[in-house]
């Protein structure tokens, strides 16, 4: 993922590792807080609508102190209970005065207040909220050049309005019940509690547009269970695959996937179907490569999030050249943006400086015809999807030498713009970073899975001559990919090929994309699973992204030697592609099995990345700082890794289901029910190498046998 903003200028602002950082996301909208539920000024807190701070600050201060804090609860990923207690008084150990703030997003906030007095006497309690909004950019904010607050505020019918300054059509309105005194900046209540009893106020914070509300779903006096959020999660819960398994880590975390996914879930006016940000904080926007992996990734729990991402990125797929956006025809978007300095940062909304997305656009849509999607709506994108694939031939491939390589248009662009894409995420093994032009290994991956899956599609749809063209395309791409990047001195393919067309011979993660999309070769595998498998790359916890030899090093950084959880699922599941090899199912399930470790270590939620410290170093995962949480590919990377380790690779047009586990013994039990196929629903069943399935249609075929 991309770290934008004024492109390349560094890591973003830090937003705490440990927990000293509350997170909620709801969709497109999110809210950071500290533990006590407070948004601080100075830091990069808030409550952020369409990638714009609407509150740089919400402070409950209690008879003008700060509550002390007890504990958070977020059960889902939309909402959250702080737990605090009035400090004790003078004389006294303990406090009788419970205070708990209970949040939910949507479009807004919705805050309920309770006041519990656990005191045999009664209790005067005076509160009082601080209210603020700098309604700045996402990107200021990330980078820190973000104001402490521009707001003008007026009181209206007992309601706090607030507006930008700088824009007065952005806004956002403060009500609350209880009776308060609301000024500028602030609201305040003096509160009677009986002792024994609890009082309650509930405020709603609505993000407004020209002075139109724009959050119908926030309503008062709603329990979390009929909010419009948990209706949402409760529908994607509801027709999505349910997964089991007997191991309860795994299960944990799979739980934790449903509902990190189901919030991050976006539906916009113009989209039947939802498609999926990228993760909290920064990216709660389409990005293109993010959104299509996670896709991908999801399919075992529902084919729509694949077709709502396809449809959505073929609507804003590149239609003319611009240097600045580096929109070309044909092209697929990096990332959306909506804030107010989208403009000045990405020169206009939408950003297509992304080398791999296009290639991925096609893979995904020729796995949602596998898995099942209706051929109507896979014919109706079939124009994407060759508009994609002439996009790599005459703009990707820039010097017509058959490889995909990429280069910024201008110096407002992303400097690498494959999925390592800081600005010193390319590097040889001295540590010598590429020059660009650059071709990386996986893109190439990517575009040889692309056309041999249009060609797939051109079969499915009567094209016998364009499908023998592109798998023709296909075996010359294979062909000079396998003598241009293999290095047999070093037993791995190149990470990249740099200007000069001279391998950029680091070892990195990336050769495992190059064995999940099949490009590689298996003499070539045979080695290189010895080479991952070593403590150079397998840190205990996962994939290295770096090995530890390499002159670039280091377990801290961002793309150098840190793990990301989807990239280690995508090596696992590139292994199990090779399964035949020797040493190829036990290195994924070493990898799989510490990536759960470190998922059980983080609450079960898999962070976007995590430092690569050896595990015999540290025996705890060692948090990034500025990690993404909840992460898309991340939340969907323990799919992959059921679907990997099931063997699990329908073909529904074919009429044909194949099932090959190789489940690892600790998993026990691993159970798909209600898993729509197209017209069949069907129940799938595996413990260790053995498979079941209930509700396969007679006519079809069920693949069980590695053979």
């Amino acid at each position: 993922m991309s770290v934008p903003g004024a492109f390349n200028v560094g890591e973003p602002t830090r937003i705490g590792s440990g927990g000293d950082t509350i997170t909620l996301v709801e969709g497109s909208t999110f809210c950071l807080s500290d533990q006590h539920g407070d948004v601080l000024p100075g830091r990069p807190h808030g409550l952020f609508f369409r990638d714009a701070r609407v509150l740089s600050r919400w402070e409950l201060r209690l008879h003008g102190q700060t509550a002390e804090p007890l504990a958070v609860h977020t059960p889902e990923a939309f909402a959250a209970q702080f737990l605090l207690r009035r400090a004790p008084r003078a004389g006294r150990t303990d406090s009788t005065l419970l205070i708990v703030r209970e949040r939910l997003i949507a479009d807004g906030m919705r805050e309920t207040i309770s006041l519990h007095n656990l005191d045999s006497e009664t209790t005067v309690v005076s509160l009082q909220l601080v209210v603020d909004a700098d309604f700045a950019d996402l990107f200021a904010v990330k980078e820190g050049r973000s104001s402490i607050g521009s707001a003008d505020m007026t009181v209206t019918d007992n309601e706090l309005v607030l507006s930008d300054r700088a824009d007065p059509i952005r806004g956002l309105t403060v009500t609350a019940t209880g009776d308060p005194i609301v000024l500028p900046g602030s609201l305040a209540w003096r509160i009677v509690v009986p002792s024994g009893e609890q009082r309650q106020i509930e405020l709603i914070a609505e993000p407004t547009e020209a002075d139109r509300k724009l959050s119908p779903r926030l309503r008062r006096g709603e329990n979390l269970e009929a909010s419009a959020p948990a209706r949402k999660l409760e529908a994607w819960r509801d027709t999505a695959t349910k997964v089991e398994t007997d191991h309860p880590v795994l299960a944990q975390v799979l739980r934790r996937t449903e509902s990190d996914l189901g919030a991050l879930l976006i539906h916009d006016a113009a989209s039947e179907r939802p498609y999926v940000a990228a993760g909290a904080p920064w990216f709660m926007t389409l990005f293109g490569r993010d959104s299509l992996l996670t896709a991908w990734m999801a399919l075992p729990l529902d084919v729509d999030l694949s077709l709502g991402t396809l449809r959505r990125l073929a609507r804003a797929q590149g239609r003319r050249e611009d240097p600045v956006t580096e929109e070309q025809p044909g092209r697929i978007l990096h990332e959306v943006r909506r804030g107010p300095a989208s403009e000045d940062v990405l020169g206009g909304s939408v950003y297509y400086g992304s080398i791999d997305a296009t290639p991925l656009f096609v893979m995904l849509l020729g796995e949602c015809w596998r898995w099942g999607a209706e051929p109507a709506i896979v014919r109706s994108l079939l124009p994407a999807a060759d508009a994609a694939l002439a996009w790599a031939e005459q703009y990707g491939d820039r010097d017509g030498d058959g490889f995909i390589e990429y280069r910024r248009a201008t110096d407002l662009g992303l400097i690498h713009q494959g999925w390592k894409d800081s600005f010193d995420g390319i590097n040889d093994a001295s540590g010598r970073p590429a020059e660009p032009p650059i071709a990386l290994c996986e893109v190439q991956g990517y575009q040889y899975a692309a056309l041999l899956t249009r060609a797939d599609l051109a079969d499915a749809f009567g094209d016998a001559e364009l499908a023998h063209r592109l798998r023709q395309r296909a075996d010359t791409l294979r062909a000079k990919f396998l003598e241009s990047f293999w290095l047999p001195e070093q037993g791995w393919y190149a990470i990249a090929l740099d200007k000069d067309k001279r391998p950029v011979d680091a070892l990195t993660s990336n050769v495992g994309h190059c064995l999940w999309t099949g490009i590689a070769a298996d003499e070539h595998v045979a080695l290189l699973i010895e080479r991952l498998s070593g403590p150079e790359m397998d840190s205990g916890f996962g994939l290295r992204t770096l090995a530890t030899t390499m002159g670039a090093y280091n377990p801290m950084s961002y793309h150098n030697g840190s793990v990301w959880p989807h990239d280690t699922a995508i090596a696992v599941a590139g292994l199990l592609r090779y399964r035949h090899l020797p040493g190829a199912v036990e290195l994924g399930e070493r990898l799989a099995t510490g990536l759960l470790d470190a998922a059980e270590l983080f609450g079960a939620r898999l962070p976007e990345l995590f430092c690569g410290f050896p595990r015999q170093q540290f025996s705890v995962p060692v948090p990034y700082p500025t990690s993404c949480s909840p992460q898309a590919w991340a939340s969907a990377a323990p799919l992959l890794l059921v679907r990997s380790f099931l063997g699990l690779e329908p073909d529904v047009p074919g009429r044909r289901l194949t099932v090959r586990p190789r489940l690892p013994a600790a998993w026990g039990r691993i159970a798909l029910t209600d898993l729509v196929l197209g017209s069949a629903t069907v129940h799938v069943e595996a413990r260790g190498r053995k498979a079941t399935t209930q509700g396969l249609p007679p006519d079809w075929e069920l693949v069980t046998s590695d053979e």
